[in-house]
């Protein structure tokens, strides 16, 4: 029920296609920021047990759970630490273009603690092997640091050569559309999530987008060299390195001879692993594929889009003589059909209702057919969610005779604002309606229409005061917002409301057709040459496109370049739900093909260790607040951890939710911090097992597998 304006403010800002949410990184010296089958044989091919279930450190030393991070600003080694800060795993930056920066030295790297040697770092990430802005003695402290303490190296990106175990490339160039594939060792030690084939990114065939060196292992004797992912040379049958373990003088680098940048899928699906790797499987941080789909209007129709006004009748001005158009609701065989796809598919939908949808049915024909269809398939739903009784905007009063609408204002000028009682009439009316019907339902969580009460610019620059006041008052805990808006999760102003970001599709609320789906995507991103409107010509954030064929255009260009935003967002450890509307899954049933694409890529690659994660709006928005908590924890310096033996020390304020990942076999403490009596620590994904663990005061320990008491 969003009108035109609102629908086009979604769609521009979801063009970019590469952009992902994730806390952003800091750089200078020495700051810190919290936050599948196996390939064909190799030379040099050194199988080796398992490293991510057992750690190599040295048994009696303290080794720190901080990553350092030396970067000289070029796009893989930032993709590392834009990771590390996603997965919320602590980190020190030095950055090798700041002339003041922190000189590696053996005190920098390490020292004691009491009379325990002490390792301030558990890995290192440097953008090659040997970056010309450290010194000779540098290098040096570094590699002896990391041969004393079993410490691992990470090279984000460099020419293969002798000097890490390999040959000249026999390849070199653009690796757009290629495969890579993961080996034993790579599924073993560093990917087990992974199904095997990593696809590498083409969105522009005309672009070269991923660049990178295809050579063979050549390890001098003494060392070894451990291929984890590879690609076919072209032209060839032989399997060419793109990351493998150099091990040498009892030190193991994991170089790495393509380039990429934070967003590209290939990374996105290799940089957990890589992590994995570095930090031998121990490490702070909490990571998970979330997926979930917000499905608004549920009861309601939504007006349709009018490929003769190229505007939406009911909802905005449309020119004279614009013919109305026929609202879109979902009828019972929808429902039917939806309750099949989620079966068949193992996943659900969250439908947000507006019961008011429903009680305007009854009264205009006595029954209302698709409320008895919900009500005999309650298991199709994953969650009910109160979308307010009848979506009435809750911010401003607003004025519709202007284009864009404005806001009323009284004889002084001042917004008139909708009141705290229609705010609370919605919500309760709502709540009491799902009640009386059926349908389960969490009163703290609410999505009001179209976001509204909330700020909305540019005419609305605050939220409605009433809002926050109206939504405590209710309970109401967490209230969706507009991503695209606003990502980062807040306060309502006034309340104790926390908000929930949800990102919007470009499958428009207005469109129930491919053939409006088509039409109103081409209006918003064509130019006006091209017969458009023009807003991709004068928004900085929007490109461009030629025009969409009408018949072919869904198909080809928006079902993939959606499915490429939503991938985007899942393997970014982003718990933001997807919002869509009830009118794409009636009449065409357009939501359909996007999800297929989303789920059938994300299963093609990732392995049944690594579902995609559905949440209620309520963990949804106590996933993003434990997120914030601990990345401004970490920033502050009120946490800090380490790794001595077989046990994990932590140091936390009371109450904080940690994030930690271990190996299996991690477990809790037993009776006077020891194995008797130990229960098994986190939940199991990705092949590790990880959890928020709530730390009393003064911090915890926990105890990982072989632990001997010390």
């Amino acid at each position: 029920m969003s009108g035109l304006a609102a629908a086009t403010l979604c769609a521009v800002a979801a063009v970019p296609l590469q952009a992902v949410v994730s806390q952003a990184a800091t750089a200078g010296s020495g700051t810190t920021s919290p936050n599948i089958v196996a390939a064909s044989p190799i030379k040099g091919t050194v199988a080796k047990a398992s490293s991510v279930q057992a750690t190599t450190f040295p048994g009696g030393d303290r080794i720190d759970l901080r990553v350092l991070v030396v970067t000289d600003g070029s796009s893989p080694v930032e993709a590392i630490r834009s990771e590390l800060g996603t997965e919320g795993v602590p980190y020190t930056t030095i950055d090798l273009n700041n002339a003041s920066r922190q000189q590696l030295t053996a005190a920098f790297l390490a020292g004691t603690a009491g009379t325990v040697p002490e390792a301030h770092f558990e890995a290192v990430v440097l953008p090659n092997n040997a970056p010309a802005q450290l010194s000779a003695a540098e290098i040096a402290a570094l590699n002896a640091y990391e041969a004393t303490y079993s410490v691992r190296q990470v090279d984000a990106y460099l020419y293969p050569g002798a000097a890490v175990g390999m040959n000249t490339p026999t390849f070199a160039g653009t690796l757009d559309g290629m495969t890579a594939t993961i080996t034993g060792d790579g599924k073993t030690k560093a990917f087990p999530y992974l199904n095997g084939n990593v696809p590498f990114e083409n969105i522009d065939p005309t672009v070269s987008e991923s660049y990178g060196y295809l050579g063979t292992p050549n390890p001098p004797t003494g060392t070894t060299f451990d291929p984890l992912v590879t690609m076919t040379i072209p032209g060839t049958t032989t399997q060419g390195v793109l990351a493998g373990v150099y091990s040498a003088g009892g030190r193991n680098e994991l170089i790495n001879t393509f380039a990429y940048n934070a967003n590209q899928s290939q990374f996105l699906a290799l940089g957990h692993g890589i992590i994995t790797w570095a930090t031998q499987g121990v490490h702070f941080g909490y990571d998970r594929n979330y997926f979930t789909v917000d499905v608004d209007d549920t009861f309601l129709p939504d007006a349709e889009w009018s490929q003769v006004g190229h505007c939406t009748p009911g909802d905005t001005i449309c020119p004279a003589g614009t013919p109305d158009t026929t609202p879109s609701r979902m009828t019972p065989d929808d429902v039917s059909y939806q309750a099949s796809w989620q079966s068949a598919n193992n996943y659900k939908l969250t439908m947000l209702y507006n019961g008011g949808g429903s009680d305007d049915q009854v009264a205009a024909s006595g029954s209302d057919p698709l409320l008895t269809a919900w009500q005999a398939n309650k298991s199709a739903a994953f969650e009910w969610v109160n979308h307010t009784y009848s979506h009435e905007f809750l911010g401003c009063e607003q004025n519709l005779t202007t284009i864009p609408w404005s806001c009323q204002t009284d004889a002084s000028g001042n917004i008139v604002w909708v009141p705290q009682s229609d705010i609370t009439s919605q919500i309760s009316q709502n709540v009491a309606w799902a009640r009386a019907k059926g349908l389960p339902t969490d009163a703290t969580e609410l999505v009001t229409g179209e976001h509204s009460g909330l700020v909305t610019l540019p005419q609305q620059p605050v939220d409605n005061p009433n809002l926050g006041p109206g939504l405590t008052a209710q309970h109401i805990a967490w209230t969706g917002s507009d991503a695209s808006r606003e990502p980062n999760q807040r306060l309502v102003t006034g309340g104790t409301t926390l908000t929930v970001p949800r990102h919007p599709m470009n499958v428009y609320y207005n469109a129930a057709t491919v053939s409006d789906e088509i039409n109103e995507y081409n209006w918003v991103y064509t130019s006006t040459a091209d017969g458009g409107s023009g807003i991709c010509e004068n928004n900085p954030t929007s490109t461009c496109i030629s025009p969409l064929n009408p018949t072919t255009g869904y198909t080809d260009y928006i079902v993939p370049t959606e499915t490429r935003i939503a991938l985007s967002h899942i393997m970014a450890n982003d718990p933001r739900p997807t919002y869509v509307h009830q009118s794409n899954l009636a009449e065409d049933r357009i939501l359909y093909p996007v999800l297929n694409s989303i789920l059938g890529q994300y299963r093609a690659e990732y392995a049944n260790l690594a579902p995609v994660v559905e949440q209620t709006l309520a963990a949804e928005g106590q996933t993003l607040q434990q997120q914030s908590a601990w990345a401004a924890a970490v920033a502050a310096g009120t946490v800090s951890g380490y790794v001595q033996g077989s046990k994990v020390t932590i140091s936390a304020p009371s109450g904080l939710y940690v994030p930690f990942t271990g190996p299996n076999g991690t477990e809790n403490p037993g009776l006077l911090g020891g194995s008797l009596g130990a229960t098994a620590f986190g939940s199991a994904y990705a092949g590790e097992l990880s959890a928020y663990k709530k730390s009393p005061a003064g911090g915890f320990s926990l105890l990982l597998p072989g632990y001997s008491g010390l």
